[in-house]
């Protein structure tokens, strides 16, 4: 089945936007917009999913060919962007309502596909990406834990 919309996974930052992009070029396609977890090509370069795979799998990604994975992989992005939330929004969202309000469905959908999907709850994840933010944050010393917690939103009652 060809496609011009790859869902792809463990793209996790702007240098892996730029790697999948350069892999399709490379390869011969000819990528309209590559954006975290998607690469969408031109309509004359349709792609069968299975056949980039590999090339893909070389730099560290992969092709989600299953539904469930690509809404997971969808959460994780905009879970990326709700830190980012967190940090600047005077009254931030709560993360249920800001993934409900993305996806415009119910948190508890989400929930369930991600949990059976990643075996793993958002929660636990969110906890998980927090904790390697701080410890990125932390690594740059510009900032003192107190700063940092504050930017997380980590409450100290």
């Amino acid at each position: 089945m060809k496609t011009n919309l790859l869902h792809i996974k463990n793209m996790v930052c702007p240098r892996c936007v730029e790697a999948v992009q350069n892999l399709l070029v490379k390869a011969g396609y000819e990528p309209m917009a590559v954006t975290l977890g998607q690469a969408r090509l031109a309509p004359s370069t349709p792609v069968d999913p299975r056949a980039v795979a590999p090339l893909l799998r070389e730099a560290g990604f992969d092709v989600l060919l299953d539904r469930a994975e690509q809404l997971t992989e969808q959460i994780k992005t905009v879970l990326q962007e709700y830190l980012e939330h967190l940090r600047t929004a005077p009254a931030p969202l709560t993360t249920s309502a800001f993934l409900a309000d993305r996806f415009a469905t119910t948190y508890s959908h989400l929930s369930k596909v991600f949990s059976r999907t990643a075996n793993l709850t958002i929660e636990k994840y969110l906890i998980r990406m927090k904790i390697e933010r701080v410890k990125e944050m932390l690594s740059y010393g510009e900032m003192t834990l107190v700063q940092i917690a504050d930017q997380l939103r980590y409450s100290s009652g």
